[in-house]
């Protein structure tokens, strides 16, 4: 999944960004309002983490202007701000959730992970079709009683495939989605993430539409 990460001081943005890419997220870093306001029109996100004391455009109007826009990306303020209305501020004005700095980066994965259950319609922290297990918590996946831990660019794959069952995604959505703006990403990548997993779990566990793309299938 990709991640925009919209923080000004660069050790802490650098720490946040390695931490993320460890769990397999794909991430994209800004450190300006307006700069995050140009990237969330430009790129579909899985989710926004969000600081408020911005350059150029505070996070406060960063998270107005997103909502305005009908933009339904999930945001997740980042931020040394405690005092209690600007955590009030900050739901009212649309954020999902408010983190407080500093904090453990297990606790904002988690948040993060709750986020993206909610927005999703379901509180399971697996994701599933009914016949795939995917555990984000862990990286692990089960298929018709197989279980194994994915590699990251795999399970970030598998991941974006499950959000959406039945939903067929093309090579170009999901290098959106595994890779950020900074990576090299090869003409045949996808194709062999999917060889790759097809090889550990059965060739039935992802399907190809020809000429369009590949989907896991909605169970019922």
């Amino acid at each position: 999944m990709r991640v925009l990460l919209v923080e000004d001081d660069r050790m802490i943005a650098q720490a946040i960004e390695l931490a993320l890419k460890d769990a397999s997220y794909a991430v994209d870093c800004v450190s300006d309002g307006r700069a995050a306001e140009v990237s969330v029109r430009a790129q579909q996100y899985g989710l926004v983490l969000l600081d408020l004391g911005l350059p150029h455009l505070d996070g406060f109007e960063v998270l107005r202007n997103i909502r305005d826009s009908e933009v339904p990306t999930p945001v997740v303020i980042i931020t040394a701000r405690d005092a209690l209305e600007d955590r009030i501020r900050g739901l009212d004005a649309g954020a999902d959730d408010y983190v407080i700095k500093p904090f453990e980066m297990g606790e904002l994965l988690a948040r993060m992970r709750a986020v993206l259950r909610r927005n999703g319609g379901s509180g399971n922290p697996i994701l599933t079709n009914g016949a795939i297990h995917l555990i984000p918590a862990t990286r692990e996946i089960t298929f018709e009683g197989n279980t194994l831990r994915l590699s990251s660019r795999e399970f970030s794959l598998m991941q974006s495939l499950l959000l959406r069952p039945g939903a067929i995604l093309s090579r170009q959505d999901l290098e959106d989605r595994i890779y950020g703006w900074n990576e090299e990403v090869e003409s045949n990548a996808v194709e062999y993430l999917i060889h790759s997993i097809r090889k550990k779990l059965g060739n039935q566990i992802i399907k190809n539409v020809r000429g369009l793309g590949w989907m896991v299938s909605k169970e019922k």
